[in-house]
């Protein structure tokens, strides 16, 4: 999902950075895919590194009960 959501926001930045005129609704829709996209991906990294910490003191957990 995340190479996904990578590649989509690339294509709306080079339609941004583009020399190419277009009208100012499509423009307006581009920019706020691109925000709601970057909402997104914030999201995912956040989801990712909760779940990683998370494994991490399971396996702590886990360690110490061993012992």
């Amino acid at each position: 999902m995340k190479t996904i959501v990578n590649k989509i926001n690339r294509a709306l930045q080079m339609i941004l950075m583009a020399p190419v005129k277009l009208p100012g609704k499509v423009l307006a829709v581009v920019r706020y895919v691109a925000l709601g996209l970057g909402i997104m991906e914030t999201v995912l990294e956040k989801d990712n590194a909760e779940t990683e910490e998370s494994a991490d003191e399971l396996e702590k957990g886990g360690s110490d009960a061993a012992k």
